[in-house]
């Protein structure tokens, strides 16, 4: 059994930023990410402790499917 990497919204995004230093990925993202039950956290008083493995596992797997499926700029009617 491993222990999950909880960060802090904050630190979550330092983190990712680490790994990424390009990335688009907002805090309000990851915020959104959490209360809509899309990746795992637990309230700690006030603030939102994020599972950042879930948080890893939702942005490289979870949206494939989407991804595959874009082709290009839609056709304006």
């Amino acid at each position: 059994m491993s222990i999950p990497r909880m960060r802090l919204l904050d630190e979550a995004v330092v983190e990712l930023k680490k790994m990424d230093p390009g990335t688009s990925i907002t805090k309000y993202f990851i915020r959104q990410l959490a209360v809509d039950g899309k990746i795992k956290f637990v309230m700690a008083g006030r603030k939102r402790l994020i599972n950042f493995d879930s948080l890893l596992e939702y942005l490289s797997e979870s949206h494939k499917d989407q991804l595959e499926e874009f082709h290009g700029i839609r056709k304006q009617a």
